[in-house]
């Protein structure tokens, strides 16, 4: 708790600087016509909260890629300016969007899908079954996360209607069909990601990369008008979205659970559950190994199953949840903790010292030397664990756990890089990743021999065929409750999985809770558990906000 202490102390003088910031980008967005800041309306200086139909928010980062759904904006929450063919509601069910229906063939094989005929894009060109044939063959051909490789073919036989063919079944499809944004045939070209189209209930009016993304109401929307005409994105990190609260130029501000025990006046504190997980992967094979692309991979500490085992079981997960996370969190055992496919038996045992210590021995790690770390075979238990620089929450959650794991004998250097640099070195040291979505392919693309080190999926390279088969079964199923106990098996099937009970490529140690300073008055409705942050997901539901003031 000391370290946490001190890390407090360190943040209060960063906060400083957030705030200079803040009103550095403030002043510009004034300039561009922002609109007024919580604290000048509840000061009286313009109207009253009842009538504002413009918000300021601080909700998470800049997409990397842009607004392109074809090349993946989307995947993590809202694709905000486009609509999808489906999408979930608050308890993660299946509603219509642009579909008034679908069918499944008994093959699986024949997906039909009845698109609504009163839709426009902002342009006010119509939306199309062609539109919708063309955004999957844009997406098919991106190489990107969209990952529709079993798509053999995608048909428009009339305005209404799209036929997808697949290859094989496959039960996650209709994931695709929930976070896959609809983008127009007419208006794509190679700047589409900086000025995209769409039919979804806002349109992106102002760009300033770095700083923000002005948006309004398309009035071409076709769904539930929300109660704000426009919105001004404001890309901060955790410190300054926090210096904004406090200064009141913001109306909702994500921030981290070490704020979280701060009062903001005018503000209160929203905390909503989620599968946004950070856990530690560690490299499965020896060293010496090359990763597809001619990179080191592998090391001869993690690639032993009895370290594994004994990090994840001597780590206290419900002390990080109280230490690091502030109680705003809870213990993480796997990728999709409390969603349908996760397995309840491979929840096990924490924060357990001996059983660590009875691991390691029985796998022949001894303290030979008296230095209080393990060895074997000339190796001492030692390895880096790396994190990105600058993620205050995964720099501590990763010294909490060296902490806890060095009482068993094992040695944990912590280590902040840069995203482009942990790229390079994920093959051959342990990485605190994060991870959690909606979709069981996650599951698939974290563990299956299929996606070793693409990108930062599998960058462990993990490979166990019987994992394997069941996720293949999990795969093809022709639905998604048919496909749940393979997910499950592959996890533990009672012999073997990727739990900790099996082969532990991973330990997942939290599941965050995503906390919001929200102005008062302001109702974000009944928010989805949500998945990883990076796609603002507090917005899924805009349409549902309100100022309570004004629903009495």
């Amino acid at each position: 708790m000391g370290r946490f202490s001190w890390r407090w102390g360190k943040r209060k003088g960063r906060t400083g600087l957030g705030i200079l910031l803040v009103c550095s980008i403030g002043l510009s967005g004034c300039a561009q016509g922002t609109a007024p800041t919580a604290s000048s309306l509840e000061n009286g200086q313009s109207g009253t909260n009842s009538t504002k139909d413009e918000l300021v928010l601080a909700v998470g980062t800049e997409p990397e890629g842009g607004f392109d759904p074809t090349t993946g904006w989307g995947q993590y929450g809202s694709p905000l300016f486009q609509s999808t063919l489906l999408k979930r509601d608050a308890k993660l069910q299946l509603v219509n969007d642009l579909a008034t229906e679908y069918s499944v063939s008994e093959d699986g094989l024949t997906w039909t899908v009845t698109l609504r005929n009163d839709v426009k894009f902002s342009d006010g060109e119509p939306l199309t079954a062609e539109d919708v044939k063309f955004t999957f063959e844009t997406a098919a051909k991106s190489g990107s996360v969209i990952d529709l490789t079993n798509m053999a073919d995608v048909q428009a036989p009339d305005d209404s209607t799209v036929l997808f063919t697949l290859k094989s079944p496959q039960s996650t499809f209709i994931s695709l069909l929930t976070t896959l944004g609809i983008v127009p045939e007419h208006a794509y070209g190679a700047d589409y990601a900086e000025h995209p189209v769409g039919s979804g209930p806002y349109k992106l009016v102002q760009w300033d990369k770095g700083q923000q993304a002005i948006v309004e109401a398309n009035e071409e929307y076709y769904g539930n008008k929300s109660a704000f005409h426009k919105l001004t994105f404001l890309y901060l990190d955790e410190d300054a979205a926090y210096a904004a609260a406090q200064a009141g130029t913001v109306d909702i501000a994500a921030i981290p659970a070490a704020f979280s025990k701060q009062q903001v006046n005018g503000m209160t504190l929203e905390a909503v559950k989620t599968v946004d997980n950070r856990g530690i992967m560690f490299p499965m094979q020896p060293a010496g190994a090359k990763s597809e692309d001619g990179l080191p991979a592998g090391n001869d500490v993690t690639s032993d199953l009895a370290i594994r085992q004994a990090v994840n079981v001597v780590i206290d997960r419900k002390a990080l949840v109280e230490g690091v996370l502030e109680g705003y969190g809870r213990p993480a055992y796997s990728a999709s903790d409390d969603l349908p496919w996760s397995n309840a038996e491979a929840v096990f045992t924490d924060a357990n010292l001996e059983e660590a210590k009875q691991i390691l021995a029985a796998g022949g790690w001894v303290d030979a030397d008296g230095d209080g770390i393990v060895e074997k075979n000339g190796v001492k238990a030692e390895f880096n664990l790396l994190y990105f620089a600058g993620d205050l929450t995964r720099q501590s959650l990763a010294l909490a756990a060296a902490d806890m794991v060095a009482q068993a004998g094992i040695k944990i250097n912590v280590e902040g890089k840069s995203r482009e640099e942990t790229k390079k070195m994920a093959y051959s040291n342990a990485v605190l990743f994060g991870w959690g979505s909606h979709d069981p392919l996650e599951t698939y693309n974290l563990y299956s021999s299929t996606h070793k080190g693409e990108g930062y999926y599998n960058v462990g390279l993990y490979s166990n065929p019987v994992v394997d088969s069941w996720m293949e079964k999990a795969l093809h199923a022709t639905s998604e409750e048919e496909a749940l106990p393979f997910w499950q098996k592959a996890e533990w099937d009672g012999t073997t999985g990727f739990s900790y009970q099996g082969d532990a490529p991973w330990a997942w140690l939290v599941n965050i809770d995503h906390l919001y300073l929200v102005t008062n008055g302001l109702n974000i409705g009944k928010q989805q558990i949500h998945p990883h942050g990076h796609g603002w997901p507090v917005t899924t539901n805009l349409e549902e906000w309100s100022w309570d003031n004004s629903t009495k």
